[in-house]
């Protein structure tokens, strides 16, 4: 193992709530806290959750899951970016892959990051082979920056066509902009996505740059915060991919933060699942303004090369594989136009909250259709900031908003709420699960976040799922992904190689001296792990084919080489491709196009038995008066348990209600519940 051990804390910010896991690695104990966000400013509710589990100074490192960079490109609120690129290709950002926001109709819309007048082009063309036809004019580079200045540009984007194959112009023109450009902000095609396809590098590239003065600026007020209080410690970002990297990796590459919060569940609902049994899951994060859904078959967790944020936004760059609607606990219900009852887009987030938080919201959400049911305990609200919550706030929000508009009493107006809610994410399930060729009743959901496990039954019932199971801490299982994710750091170059008389000597040395470079990153976090692992991936086709499979390498680096041959890259890909497509292209030629690289440094393993009930946990001491719930139109006297006073073993009948202080586990009256080894609390049929 490298570096040493010490108190380490998870930390995500969400919309609603910024949960926290504190682990202390000498001692294997553990504790969580959850405390409200502050919009606007995350560092207040990011220093308040650290300072409730002591001096901040005594930590030895902090790793964050953060959603600033989703945020700003859900709300279009990144910076104002200058581009510059080759003559002729100003437009790529507006042309895409030519797909539209609606499939049928003529119209559309769309609006790039980057302005039409804040995109200038130069002299200067490279081709495809990497030959240079047209050398860079340092003095029009200097030009067209000095004007983006001048018209207000906070980050430059330069993106040249063919750079991948050959870098030498947007370096050459890197060098000539820093001559004026006023800030850091500025960055080349060939350094954030050395790859072929002129669209997905020039969005990856302005993306980047519209979030690096963002994302820039929150970390350093986070860093500063944390300087206040005397923090020496190591400061780490969760990245989209699952793994972690360090503030000035962020820094240069925010784009990698896309998914940054949401990624770090899944991977810790990925340990707890196989841990518990269950190699097949479907995880679903359901927090105050999102519903999160990802896919984990085998214990693994699918990765994308490339994702996008709202339409047209494409961030080419591994992430894992996450859908995301608009369906969380501030989720606002509404009558539309057409008098159709809708949940969300629009949430009513932290402030003003929801109605029954009693700060100000006057139109009612999910939570509210929860609290006025009786599945969310009014008299204990999570997070632990509110003495109650307000029922009868709740009941006349609905009541002026959906129920007369509908004509439906009260109680049937909040149960309607939530099952619309539920149909959006049983929708999503079925996207990630039927749409992909899976069998939905092989698989059981992970319900997480403040939310999920509200709505543990219904996915059940809804999609067919075997079971659902809900982490001992559901509330803050993604800050506990931040403290079991590994450091990882993912490489991509195009190589444009055909397989036949593959010099493999040459490719293998090119995938040494890429996971290397891979290995550097990796050891620069310094972050203690057990081991560093490297993994390759071929992006391939066959020739004449435009889409490429990625395809994984049995090799790694060993002694600073890497031995692969063309026989092993030819059973690789026709493994890969029988599996996607049930059948080969005998006699076709086949091509490596692009070089993935990977270099996970492995983190010291989390014993997740350690969160499972202490030996004073007992029925009794869990026990709890009943009280009626609302389900399928009638009330029902509902049992009540404090969830976390269950020991290992019992079995819990619905109706039932568990509650603990970061979550509300609701069991519906044709289900059952048991607690299991790790302290999980397992939902099935009866």
């Amino acid at each position: 193992m490298t570096g040493g051990l010490g108190s380490i804390v998870g930390v995500d910010v969400g919309g609603t709530f910024t949960d926290l896991f504190h682990f202390d690695e000498a001692t294997g104990k553990f504790r969580t806290g959850k405390v409200p966000s502050n919009r606007g400013d995350e560092a207040v509710g990011f220093l308040d959750g650290l300072k409730g589990f002591g001096a901040v100074a005594d930590l030895a490192s902090i790793v964050h899951g953060t959603t600033v960079g989703t945020n700003a490109l859900l709300e279009r609120k990144g910076a104002r970016v200058g581009l510059i690129t080759t003559a002729g290709f100003r437009d790529v950002l507006e042309m895409r892959r030519r797909d539209r926001r609606a499939t049928w109709g003529l119209t559309g819309d769309f609006t790039p990051v980057v302005e039409r007048d804040f995109r200038l082009e130069v002299d200067e063309r490279t081709l495809a082979s990497g030959e240079i036809r047209v050398a860079l004019d340092p003095a029009q580079v200097r030009e067209a920056a000095a004007k983006l200045v001048a018209m207000g540009a906070e980050s430059l984007a330069i993106v040249f066509v063919n750079a991948y194959a050959n870098p030498a112009n947007e370096i050459a023109a890197i060098e000539a902009a820093r001559e004026v450009w006023p800030n850091e902000h500025l960055e080349r095609s060939s350094a954030i996505l050395p790859e072929i396809r002129e669209f997905e590098r020039a969005s990856t590239t302005a993306l980047n740059a519209y979030l690096q003065p963002g994302v820039g600026s929150y970390l350093a007020k986070l860093e500063g915060a944390l300087a206040s209080e005397d923090f020496a410690g190591k400061f780490h970002i969760v990245q989209s991919n699952g793994g972690v990297m360090s503030t000035e990796t962020a820094r240069r590459l925010p784009a990698r933060t896309a998914l940054s919060g949401p990624a770090a569940g899944v991977i810790a609902a990925a340990a707890i699942a196989e841990a518990a049994g269950f190699p097949d899951v479907i995880t679903g994060d359901l927090g105050g303004t999102s519903f999160d859904v990802s896919l984990i078959v085998g214990g693994e967790t699918a990765l994308a090369p490339q994702t996008t944020v709202d339409f047209g936004l494409v961030i080419r760059t591994p992430m894992i594989e996450i859908t995301t609607i608009g369906a969380g606990g501030g989720s606002i219900a509404h009558v539309d136009a057409g008098g159709m009852l809708q949940v969300g887009p629009e949430s009513a987030g932290s402030r003003p909250g929801p109605v029954c938080y009693g700060q100000g919201g006057t139109r009612p959400t999910l939570t509210d259709a929860n609290v006025v049911l009786g599945r969310i305990n009014a008299e204990r609200p999570i997070g632990g900031k509110l003495a109650r919550l307000d029922v009868e706030a709740a009941k006349a929000a609905i009541d002026e908003h959906v129920a007369t508009p509908l004509g439906l009493g009260v109680m049937e107006a909040a149960e309607a709420i939530v099952r619309v809610a539920d149909g959006k994410m049983a929708g999503a399930i079925r996207l990630m699960s039927i749409e992909r060729g899976h069998d939905p009743s092989r698989f059981a959901a992970v319900p997480f976040g403040g939310g999920g496990a509200l709505h543990a039954g219904a996915l059940i019932k809804d999609v067919g799922l075997k079971a659902a199971l809900v982490p001992r801490y559901p509330g803050v299982t993604s800050a506990l992904g931040c403290v079991i994710a590994d450091i990882r750091h993912d490489q991509v170059q195009t190589v444009n190689l055909g397989l036949e008389g593959l010099d493999a000597e040459a490719l293998g040395a090119r995938m040494a001296s890429e996971a290397e470079a891979a290995v550097e990153v990796v050891k620069a976090a310094r972050l203690a792990v057990d081991r560093i692992e490297t993994r390759f991936e071929l992006d391939m086709h066959y020739v004449g084919q435009t889409h490429t499979l990625a395809v994984s390498l049995p090799a790694s680096l060993e002694g600073g080489r890497v031995e692969i041959s063309e026989d092993m890259i030819r059973a690789a890909f026709e493994r890969a491709y029988q599996a996607s497509f049930s059948r080969l292209l005998p006699g076709a030629g086949m091509r490596i196009v692009n070089l993935r690289t990977s270099a996970i440094g492995v983190r010291p393993s989390f014993d997740l038995a350690a969160l499972a009930p202490g030996a004073e946990a007992s029925e009794e001491a869990a026990a709890r008066p009943s009280r009626p719930v609302w389900f399928a139109g009638a009330w029902h006297e509902t049992s009540v348990w404090a969830r976390l006073d269950l020991p290992v073993g019992a079995v819990v009948p619905g109706p039932a209600i568990l509650e603990q202080p970061d979550a509300t586990v609701v069991v519906d009256p044709d289900l059952t519940a048991r607690i299991d080894g790790f302290g999980n609390v397992i939902v099935e049929r009866k």
